[in-house]
């Protein structure tokens, strides 16, 4: 797949400017509760592309950021929050090092220069929406259902996340579960007076290690993880309760819960805390689709456009993102600029299925 470079710079150029735009962007501490402090440079870009820039405030001084240019008939949205702890740019030569360089500032540089060249060949009614708080609760893709009279001609939204520049088939689920086992307290010395709560909660853990994944087709296996573990007072008494909590990335049709449940102790209880349930995203012709390992704001995002239509997509690698070693690199973005600009351009003209 190949797509002309924007009409006034070279393919040297297109990098140096992603590289340049997200370096600067990432200079700004925008970890999760601070993201307005990346606004000014962000507002900078983006009137200089021409845009109406709309600011909606999420929470005290916390604000999404809603840009268009007419009346949008395509939303490309990310987030501007990152994960602590903030970690400041370095360049060396393609390579751009930090927090924020795949996940998710290097995805706004390419929206960007995406959006720079679609005004370029004509196209006029473009939205992007960048959203707070994708880290840990969602809250600004939440807030965001408020804006969707603003997009209801939005045929779709191209959300931004590292993928390796693949579209996304879909994403897991997010079920998340509190596992509890009760004791009878009493003396270390005395073991027999009591019943530890402990002993029950590692044996059931054992017992779901060996149940078998369901799988998906378009998603992969379902992944489980033990979060937190804790249980009893101190190290003198028997414990009374024992507590794990347990996310699950699901998959449609997924039977975890009711298996886990199915094996508890007599002393053991399942709660289910959350739940959200997996989506396939639609296939589009002529790009190529890959498993991702990783949740993201898209399916909230898709409801808020008029089509209800959604492509999770962006350059770097989520291998990096939430490291200390998290990179980009110029040919990823310059990449991924191509990608969306071929995206974007098939969606607009209708050829999307």
């Amino acid at each position: 797949m190949t797509t002309p470079q924007p009409s006034d710079v070279t393919s040297s150029s297109v990098r140096s400017w992603l590289l340049d735009r997200t370096e600067a962007l990432c200079r700004a501490d925008t970890t999760t509760g601070r993201e307005d402090h990346g606004l000014p440079l962000l507002r900078n870009l983006l009137t200089e592309l021409g845009a109406k820039v709309e600011l909606q405030q999420v929470a005290p001084k916390r604000h999404n950021v809603l840009a268009t240019w007419g009346e949008p008939q395509l939303l490309f949205s990310t987030h501007l929050d990152t994960v602590p702890p903030f970690i400041p740019p370095r360049r060396s030569g393609d390579l751009l090092s930090g927090r924020g360089t795949c996940d998710a500032k290097g995805q706004i540089a390419a929206q960007l220069a995406t959006i720079k060249e679609l005004l370029s060949r004509g196209h006029t009614n473009l939205g992007w929406l960048g959203v707070i708080g994708e880290e840990t609760d969602s809250i600004g893709a939440a807030a965001a259902e408020d804006l969707a009279p603003q997009l209801s001609k939005c045929v779709a939204v191209i959300n931004g996340e590292p993928t390796e520049n693949k579209l996304a088939t879909g994403q897991r689920g997010s079920l998340q579960l509190l596992m509890s086992t009760k004791g009878v307290a009493a003396h270390s010395g005395m073991p027999e007076l009591g019943h530890s709560a402990i002993w029950p909660m590692v044996d059931w853990l054992h017992r779901m290690r060996n149940l078998q994944s369901d799988t998906d087709a378009d998603l992969g296996p379902e992944i489980w993880n033990v979060g937190t573990l804790n249980g009893g007072t101190a190290p003198n008494v028997i414990p009374a309760h024992s507590q794990a909590r347990v996310f699950v990335r699901s998959v449609p049709g997924s039977t975890f819960e009711d298996r886990a449940r199915a094996i508890a102790p007599e002393e053991g209880n399942l709660e289910q805390l959350s739940f959200t349930p997996p989506e396939v995203f639609d296939r589009i012709p002529g790009f190529e689709h890959a498993v991702v390992p990783f949740g993201s704001d898209a399916p909230r995002l898709r409801q808020i456009v008029g089509g209800k239509k959604v492509a999770l997509c962006g350059p770097g690698t989520i291998k990096v993102a939430h490291t200390l070693d998290e990179h980009i690199t110029g040919a990823e973005m310059e990449q991924g600029f191509e990608l969306l600009t071929a995206l974007a351009t098939t969606m607009l003209e209708g050829t999307a299925g």
